[in-house]
């Protein structure tokens, strides 16, 4: 597996790329596999591709402490990321794993992947709730997909120095819940893992077994969704 370790320099090209790889990956501008990895140097929200702005994010709590809203192209709830929060995002093809085209099995090969890579470290990750990862009941990893006809995205979220205050003070309490959550605010409900993010980093590409760099990105095409998509409030708002 390749490895793209690339932060960009504002959010919405962040946020872009990983929908760039996946579309590169379909229209066979990148071959195999690969393992993105980036990390804010801000927070930012990034709500769902069917979050309701409003129901899942103090608007105006964002606007008046300077962190901009963003939407993803794939499904889940609205998460606050930055700082001390990796972020990974994973392209594989379906070829030779069709079974990965079902949901339950795409989030137990991906998620074991990462909880392997965690307990590498020391730490009993367990997989919970439909793409969550926790320690000791306390999720520190959320996950969402992206399908297309012949290959997806998997991309999700690893705590492990993050400013939990702000996720009570940014999100407001999700319209859907895991059980496992028992109603726990924001801050009572996930942790950071103990580990610092180079430690995190390595796990990952160990487990990922992703070292090569890719000979290219695409560049063309996460400027392009940026600009159109991805920086404009008709898509972060829409719903």
């Amino acid at each position: 597996m390749r490895l793209l370790d690339l932060t960009l320099a504002t959010p919405a090209e962040n946020i872009a790329l990983d929908e760039a790889l996946l579309e590169a990956a379909e229209g066979g501008q990148i071959a195999g596999e690969i393992l993105r990895l980036w990390e804010p140097a801000a927070p930012l929200v990034v709500l769902g591709r069917s979050s309701r702005a409003a129901e899942e994010v103090d608007l105006a709590a964002c606007a008046a402490a300077g962190v901009p809203v963003l939407r993803r192209a794939s499904g889940g709830a609205a998460i606050v990321a930055g700082p001390g929060c990796l972020l990974y995002a994973v392209v594989l093809p379906y070829a030779g794993r069709q079974h990965l085209r079902m949901l339950d099995e795409l989030h137990r090969h991906v998620l074991g992947v990462v909880a392997r890579a965690v307990a590498s470290l020391g730490l009993p990750a367990e997989h919970v709730g439909t793409s969550d990862l926790a320690l000791d009941g306390r999720k520190f990893s959320g996950n969402s997909v992206r399908c297309k006809h012949d290959h997806l995205l998997y991309h999700g979220t690893l705590l492990y120095g993050m400013d939990l205050e702000l996720l009570d003070r940014l999100l407001r309490m999700p319209p859907r819940q895991p059980s496992y959550r028992g109603g726990r605010p924001h801050a009572q409900f996930v942790t950071n893992l103990p580990v610092t993010g180079a430690a995190l980093r390595a796990a990952l590409c160990a487990a990922f077994e992703a070292h090569e760099p890719p000979t290219d990105w695409p560049r063309r095409e996460t400027d392009h969704l940026a600009r159109i998509r991805y920086s404009q409030p008709a898509w972060t708002l829409e719903r």
